[in-house]
């Protein structure tokens, strides 16, 4: 009996140990490398740097900042 419980154990730690479906995929897939954004609340989402919105109505452009490594949302020039 205990030699039937250890092998359901084995085969069910083997199972579980070894790599899902699909998951070839995700290793292949190569990351894109965003640059930087600006978040808006208001929107729930990221705009990319020079883009224009609206934000409690107040007309805004999505600017890097001077390092480079991140963008903040600047008023927009008419």
């Amino acid at each position: 009996m205990r030699s039937i419980v250890t092998l359901a154990a084995a085969v069910l730690l083997s199972a579980c140990a070894g790599p899902g479906p699909g998951s070839e995929k995700l290793a292949a897939a190569p990351a894109v490398k965003k640059g930087p954004q600006c978040y808006s609340g208001d929107h729930g989402k990221f705009f990319d740097v020079d883009e224009k919105t609206t934000i409690t109505g107040v007309a805004v452009i999505c600017k890097p900042t001077s390092d480079g490594k991140a963008a903040q949302w600047m008023g927009s020039k008419h």
